[in-house]
């Protein structure tokens, strides 16, 4: 299998990323994925993140597929996957104070007291 990333576009309130893949036994498809723009910030994605993380889901999409189900054309980058890509691709021990605070907050948006933010 095959993944290339094409590039994306800007749209009121989000980001679309596109992809084409193309697969032996399969015609080529076209899928986009799209990240809602309050992903991105100072503690949350950076805007480089984009195609990274956006690659990330379509593989997951793709590697759940059966005869059955194929991976929808549009996917949607969720909070979930925000907070699992940042845990994984920026340590909470290697980031600043504001950073660490940021990534402390439950998902209901209250903050979590910590030891870090005396």
């Amino acid at each position: 299998m095959y993944i290339q990333y094409v590039g994306f576009n800007g749209r009121a309130g989000s980001r679309a990323y596109d992809f084409h893949v193309i697969e032996a036994a399969r015609e080529p498809r076209n899928f986009t994925v799209e990240i809602h723009s309050e992903a991105f910030g100072p503690s949350q994605l950076r805007f480089q993140d984009g195609p990274d993380i956006c690659f990330a889901r379509l593989k997951k999409g793709l590697q759940e597929e059966t005869r059955e189900v194929r991976a929808e054309g549009h996917l949607n980058i969720n909070k979930h996957d925000v907070q699992a890509y940042l845990e994984t691709h920026r340590p909470i021990k290697s980031l600043g104070k504001r950073r660490r605070e940021s990534l402390e907050a439950e998902p209901n948006g209250m903050r979590v007291r910590s030891s870090l933010s005396g």
